[in-house]
């Protein structure tokens, strides 16, 4: 696992778009398209916002997954996952292999077929976040380590759904659903390269919970430790519990 911690968030951006951009032209030199994951959520906005300026990339041999969409959550919502990578990704750059989640329909159907789509081929690279929580997609603690599924239904944390109503997704804690359809742990930890952009202060107690402590399921992403080809992105305020460690 790599560190690098940049002095503010859009610096960190820039750097992990980078990165991201010279892997995705990289696969498509060598294989002719590549497979990737993409988080989404407030962290992702200056890292997303990068990429889609990068040069060179193919968008059309690019094929994107994301990670994870609430249930029952109309496409149409401000919340919506669908909405946010159409609007900030798809959309933008052309990519026409999508492979989107969609929380309103029948969740085992969805699961099925994802699947089917995700196992055809390795993932090149995913691009992933850290919940305050420490989650990783939406694998809030205790995550499971040892499922076999590529995608499961998961029941949401208070911590985590506060987060949403934080990052102004939604109106009220009410609002925030209770389940959504997650990528799995061990389905992340699958691709060939993770990129984990996670800026901001309210990021920092994850962070050092996840990369200064065990591997443990009470901190999601902490598995991110055991993947050889992860690059985790970090600016001053979120590495702020790390500094004695790096």
């Amino acid at each position: 696992m790599n560190l690098t911690v940049s002095p503010d968030k859009y610096c960190l951006a820039r750097a992990a778009a980078e990165q991201a951009a010279t892997t995705i032209r990289h696969s498509i030199s060598v294989r002719g398209c590549t497979r990737i994951v993409v988080a989404t959520g407030a962290s992702q906005f200056e890292f997303l916002e990068q990429l889609t300026r990068a040069p060179d990339i193919d968008w059309k041999k690019v094929e994107m997954f994301h990670l994870d969409e609430y249930l029952n959550m109309p496409p149409t919502h401000p919340a919506s996952f669908r909405k946010y990578l159409r609007e900030r990704l798809i959309d933008k750059v052309g990519i026409t292999r999508v492979h989107l989640l969609d929380g309103e329909r029948d969740p085992s159907e969805v699961i099925a077929e994802m699947t089917a789509e995700i196992r055809k081929a390795p993932v090149d690279v995913a691009f992933v976040g850290i919940g305050e929580n420490g989650h990783l997609a939406f694998n809030d603690p205790p995550a499971d380590f040892d499922t076999e599924e590529a995608y499961i239904v998961v029941e949401l944390d208070e911590l985590c759904r506060r987060q949403q109503l934080g990052e102004g997704w939604f109106q009220s804690l009410e609002e925030v659903p209770r389940r959504a359809l997650s990528m799995t742990v061990g389905q992340v930890l699958k691709a060939k390269q993770i990129i984990a952009v996670v800026p901001d202060a309210r990021k920092a107690q994850a962070v050092g919970k996840c990369f200064c402590g065990e591997i443990s399921p009470m901190t999601p992403a902490s598995i991110l430790q055991t993947h050889p080809n992860t690059f985790v992105y970090l600016d001053k305020d979120s590495a702020a519990l790390l500094q004695s460690a790096l």
